[in-house]
């Protein structure tokens, strides 16, 4: 294998090499430590070595044997040599019956939930669940969001420290637990997602590592809940996103809007595996927000041409979004569809009334949409302004540049 190969396979045994190690011994951050140390020496040792009979068995019995040499240092700081010589793994009333013991996927599946525990701020979730189950280094998670190493070091190792000092056990959620521990690892993929296909700021349009990790780790999900509707939802909302993502930049990086895409370059194999999971999962029910976004998704990617998008589904669609939501990007959207359907200055009416909602008044996609809906209505001198402000408020580079160059499209036909 090469060392690309290599590190790739890493990536993919790292979250269940740190479950079984946890589900096993316990201690999450010193154990997150450890397979650390064994990752490094599985990528110093293999390429010369090769390839073990058992990668993940030997990735946790080094990391096993490195967590007893950290525990046993940390006791003999604390001068309690005699608790290490008696320690043993998790208390047996929380080990698996002798009879079943948990695959590696459910060992996945229990690290995300413990990495997405209500109790972590969001940001602390996302930088948990990127290091300890998507195996990125605290280098590639700081890059990625943009703030320096050390930021993200604290970060990571409070979030580690608050799962430690809280005395979770290492299992599913239980039944009263389940439901807000799923919404929270839901919506903690979500972001990732999110902030891959649309970064928030930096010098591209995405971090196509960040999105392609989140759809890894919700294919873990679907797998172990094939029939939560939600859950699918996600799934299929990533994978008819994510299949656009080839068309959305030009050679040179500049962004190019849904309606002039090549939409030869659309992954036909993701948006037909999007659109399976989602026919499947809403006429199961309750159908819930991440289902409709999925549908919505699917009639973009489904229609032929721009102009040939069925706009009154899509609006009927939202409506229905916003009755589960009082999220103000969904109406935003919804003001967009209404503005195709009817007319633009209906579409800017909508818009009017988000101008005084203080979680989306300052954000450029508001007044983004404001000047599409202008230029669409003929008023390019407003159009024009309205595009300046959007760009002045735009963080990503690409977006900027996108923004500026309408805004000058406009200036040039005055």
């Amino acid at each position: 294998m090469t060392g690309t190969d290599i590190e790739g396979l890493l990536r993919e045994l790292a979250p269940r090499a740190l479950g079984a190690v946890v589900r096993r011994y316990g201690h999450f951050d010193t154990a997150e430590d450890a397979v650390q140390e064994a990752l490094l020496a599985a990528a110093l040792r293999w390429p010369s070595d090769g390839l073990p009979d058992h990668p993940l068995g030997w990735l946790v019995t080094v990391a096993a044997r490195r967590l007893t040499d950290l525990l046993r240092a940390q006791q003999a700081r604390r001068d309690r040599e005699d608790t290490v010589a008696r320690w043993t793994p998790v208390d047996a009333r929380h080990a698996p019956p002798a009879d079943r013991t948990p695959a590696d996927s459910d060992d996945t599946l229990i690290l995300l939930f413990m990495c997405c525990h209500p109790s972590l701020s969001p940001a602390s979730q996302i930088a948990l669940t990127l290091r300890a189950v998507g195996g990125l280094t605290t280098v590639e998670i700081a890059r990625a969001f943009l703030v320096p190493e050390s930021t993200m070091t604290r970060r990571i190792t409070r979030a580690k420290q608050r799962i430690r000092d809280s005395g979770l056990r290492f299992g599913l959620p239980s039944p009263e637990e389940w439901a807000e521990r799923l919404d929270v690892v839901l919506h903690v993929l979500y972001l990732i997602f999110n902030e891959g296909y649309a970064s928030t700021s930096g010098p591209g349009l995405h971090r196509a590592e960040l999105s392609a990790e989140a759809i890894r780790l919700a294919r873990i999900v679907h797998r172990a809940l094939p029939e939560d509707g939600e859950v699918a939802g996600l799934l299929a909302l990533m994978l008819l996103t994510d299949a656009r993502r080839a068309a959305r930049t030009g050679q040179d990086g500049t962004l190019i809007p849904m309606a002039e895409q090549d939409r030869g370059r659309w992954n036909a194999e993701l948006i037909a595996e999007g659109v399976r999971l989602v026919s499947a999962a809403l006429p199961r029910g309750p159908v819930g927000p991440y289902q409709l976004q999925a549908a919505i998704a699917a009639v973009h990617d489904e229609a032929p041409s721009a102009a040939e998008t069925d706009w009154p589904q899509i609006m009927a669609l939202y409506e229905v979004l916003l009755h589960l939501s009082g999220n103000p990007l969904v109406a935003l959207n919804h003001a967009v569809a209404v503005a195709m359907v009817r007319g633009p200055r209906a579409g800017l009416d909508l818009v009017a009334k988000l101008e005084t909602d203080g979680r989306i008044a300052g954000d450029h996609r508001l007044h983004a949409v404001r000047a599409h809906l202008l230029e669409m209505a003929g008023d390019g001198s407003a159009a024009r302004e309205a595009y300046l402000t959007a760009a002045g408020r735009a963080m990503n580079p690409p977006q900027q540049r996108y923004l500026y160059g309408r805004a000058a499209r406009l200036d040039a036909r005055d």
